[in-house]
């Protein structure tokens, strides 16, 4: 059985491939246009929840980055302080051994308490640290001063640890705790220390000479934590490396995902124009010729 193509049907086929035609040209414009595979779910919905998934990642590695440079700077911070801690001990320690020369004078002694005593002061200031506005050596106690100028004593007694997550399971400490430093003895510490120097060095004879060792415990303690705290920021710049390398891979595939092959959409357009032109040149010849055509 034969069915017979009429001229409505031909005009029809026509417009419907013509239309077909043009929505492929308007999906590779789009796709020249915005340099992307799919704009919209529909169009692949495959690609588009893989792109959602490596787009999360890149949110997350972004975040986890964040956290590593603060995490970084906060150490970065601490080791300067502490660097300058083992600075004032050691000055002490001069000065102390000075003072512990039995031919001073009592003036000398005095002058010799004077600068200690200032040496104190500026211990306690590096101990009330801040780095945007928080105490770096408070523990979690953060906007509280650790260290008291009027009793020149450092008060605290937070012992928890301040960490920062730069991975899914990596989670790094980035304080020193302040008690470590400088309440070490539970004694008062290297200030206590610096007290019982600038007190017997003010008396009228020296009452005690095992400053000395008790300087050498404080300044061993100062440098037992800046080794454990340079073997964190040693972790912390491999997580930061990292975190580098795992951006550029998950770009990469995200590229992979989402991003056209330009020359390829190019070529592809180039076809749809060439086979649109040759569509509308033999529909032309399909259309019959109406009465119109003759009267021109």
């Amino acid at each position: 059985m034969s069915f017979r193509v009429t001229q409505s049907m031909l005009n029809s086929n026509m417009l419907f491939n013509l239309s077909r035609n043009n929505k492929a040209m308007d999906k590779l414009q789009e796709q020249a246009s915005s340099g992307k595979k799919i704009n919209k779910p529909s169009d692949d919905p495959v690609t588009a929840v893989r792109g959602m998934f490596y787009r999360s990642s890149l949110n997350e590695i972004d975040q986890y980055k964040r956290n590593a440079d603060d995490g970084y700077s906060w150490m970065t911070s601490t080791d300067e302080a502490l660097d300058e801690v083992t600075n004032v001990l050691q000055r002490v320690r001069e000065l102390t051994v000075q003072g512990l020369n039995g031919s001073n004078s009592e003036t000398a002694r005095q002058a010799i308490a004077s600068e200690i005593s200032q040496l104190q002061e500026h211990l306690g200031e590096i101990a009330n640290s801040q780095m945007a506005g928080k105490y770096i050596f408070a523990g979690t106690d953060v906007k509280n001063a650790p260290f008291d100028t009027s009793s020149k004593a450092f008060l605290n007694q937070n012992k928890e640890k301040l960490e920062l997550q730069v991975g899914q399971t990596n989670n790094v400490q980035i304080n020193v705790l302040g008690t470590e430093v400088f309440n070490n003895d539970g004694n008062g510490g290297a200030f206590k220390v610096l007290s019982d120097i600038v007190a017997d060095f003010q008396s009228a004879n020296v009452s005690s000479s095992d400053y000395l060792s008790r300087l050498d415990s404080q300044i061993d303690n100062i440098l037992k934590e800046r080794a454990e705290l340079g073997a964190r920021m040693n972790r912390m710049e491999l997580s930061m490396s990292h975190l580098d390398g795992l951006e550029v891979s998950t770009t990469r595939l995200l590229s992979s995902e989402e991003d056209v092959d330009m020359a390829l959409v190019i070529t592809n357009l180039k076809t749809q124009e060439n086979v649109q032109r040759a569509a509308l040149s033999i529909g032309a010849r399909i259309i019959q010729p109406s009465l119109v055509d003759f009267l021109r």
